[in-house]
């Protein structure tokens, strides 16, 4: 349907619309760049060319690349100049009044062959294309900012728009070099959908007092390989805008428990602390202000032998990591426990801590938490039951520093940091599979292309163990005695699948 010679019409020169513009020329089209406030669609062809300048400076481009791909991005002034395009994407504001009207003149404007396209992150596309003439025109196709440099794109169908429009851009999105997948139009499409629980079980972990939220963050990094924590990221987006994407998704799901907005983040909303770009938010940012640091416990002893009861599933490695240390390991027939010295350890399964050790009359039980890679992991988080002593605690920490991994200690909290976060994500991730909104490949490649999760969700779950997971999301539905933990029927149906003999 597209080719290289096919016009690429973008409307909005912001940041975003620029570097979408900016994608387009690079992959081979001429495009044209309009913007309703005067000089804008300069000032944005002007920036496109002084950030790939930078490259030049560094080598990674020629100059003669760069002159030629802003040669072929047209600053137009007026919306009838978009004539040509065979597809118009905007990337303007967030108001559904201001993109219906501007996709009703450009059905005037353009041929009725012409693909319209909107980057929207939050409005529904069947909503947008309601008052068009030729809804079935209409597709989504949201991009992530920095456009040039993130790889995904949601392609987002309406109730209306034609399968093979969207198939079309899919194909040109994966000829920009992109990794596109389908969504279907639903509050939050994919991304902002499945990753409300990477920020709202961290907040809450915190409200309770389970971590502060340096070693809440530093877990996340640490352990869990995410690029950051809930904190440290939100203060980057802004709370503002991440407040109201959660607000906006809570509300357009009905209230759901599991889209529940923040109170402590409400509070820096309130406040004004938005974050870096006000200097303020979960951490102080002004001028010589100390980042504080993750809860780290002192250097303890290394355990001269651990003992291993049964397998230990995804936490196996680290097995290797003890005998590697010098630590003698002995293997017995168990439930998947590593017992040293007076400690019992073992991965968290989304109770407290406390509560499993008095299940099983051992109260000197601690959870650890669930690592991406226990082998590569830098940090792990420890989780005492409450009538744990300190010598067995003691004896916990010695044991996984002598593997290599500084040693949070924190306070005993269902699901602990990353497994928690990890349950739900796949969870969502399930429930959107469920609801026919995409599928679980998509689910995955969103959420690495996207916001750069170490592993896509589901994948990663299936790693753990879907039965593990599984249990986890009970439990902390038992601990909290919340709606906001219920299984995906669709995660319900593969473990039971995976049970049948």
């Amino acid at each position: 349907m597209f080719t290289t010679e096919s016009v690429i019409g973008v409307i909005g020169a912001g940041t975003m619309g620029a570097g979408i513009a900016q994608v387009a020329a690079k992959a081979g089209h001429p495009v044209l760049l309009f913007d309703a406030a005067e000089g804008a669609a300069a000032r944005g062809r002007e920036g496109v060319l002084k950030g790939l300048q930078k490259l030049v400076s560094r080598g990674k481009m020629t100059a003669e690349a760069v002159d030629a791909l802003v040669g072929r991005i047209q600053v137009i002034n007026s919306l009838e100049e978009m004539a040509p395009a065979a597809l118009v994407l905007e990337a303007i504001v967030e108001r559904l009044d201001v993109k219906q009207s501007v996709f009703g003149q450009l059905e005037d404007i353009c041929s009725e062959q012409t693909v319209l396209a909107t980057n929207t992150s939050s409005i529904s596309v069947t909503a947008i294309g309601s008052t068009l003439k030729r809804p079935q025109n209409l597709v989504g196709m949201h991009f992530f900012n920095p456009a040039p440099i993130m790889k995904l794109v949601e392609v987002i169908s309406g109730l209306d728009t034609k399968p093979e429009i969207a198939d079309a851009i899919f194909e040109l999105s994966a000829s920009w070099g992109k990794k596109p997948v389908h969504a279907k139009s639903t509050p939050g499409f994919i991304v902002n959908r499945v990753a409300r629980p990477f920020y709202a079980e961290g907040f809450r972990i915190s409200q309770e007092g389970g971590a502060d939220n340096a070693t809440i963050d530093a877990v996340i990094r640490e352990a869990g390989g995410f690029r950051m924590g809930p904190f440290e990221l939100t203060d980057l987006i802004g709370h503002d805008v991440n407040y109201a994407v959660t607000s906006s998704v809570f509300a357009a799901y009905y209230n759901d428990q599991r889209f529940l907005p923040s109170l402590i983040q409400l509070e820096l909303v309130n406040a004004g602390h938005f974050g870096r770009k006000t200097g303020k938010g979960f951490y102080d940012y002004s001028e010589g202000a100390e980042k504080p640091q993750p809860q780290t416990a002192a250097p303890a002893a290394k355990p001269a032998s651990v003992t291993i009861e049964g397998e230990l599933g995804v936490a196996e490695p680290l097995v290797a990591l003890f005998e590697a240390a010098g630590v003698e390991v002995v293997r017995t027939e168990g439930d998947g426990r590593i017992q040293v010295g007076d400690a019992t350890l073992m991965l968290t399964n989304g109770q407290f801590s406390t509560v499993r050790a008095t299940e099983i009359s051992n109260p000197n039980l601690i959870h650890f938490d669930l690592a991406l890679d226990y082998a590569q992991a830098s940090r792990i988080a420890l989780a005492p039951a409450d009538k744990a002593d300190a010598k067995a605690i003691e004896q916990a920490t010695g044991l996984f520093q002598a593997a290599g991994k500084a040693v949070s200690v924190i306070d005993d909290i269902p699901g602990m940091i990353v497994m928690r976060t990890l349950a739900m994500l796949a969870n969502e991730g399930f429930d959107a599979v469920n609801q026919q909104v995409c599928n679980e490949e998509a689910v995955d490649i969103a959420m690495q292309g996207g916001v750069n999760y170490p592993r896509g969700p589901i994948s990663w779950a299936n790693a753990v163990g879907l039965s593990r997971i599984l249990n986890v999301l009970r439990n902390l539905g038992g601990s909290y005695g919340e709606d906001r933990y219920r299984p995906s029927p669709l995660l319900l149906r593969k473990v039971a699948r995976g049970r049948q003999s």
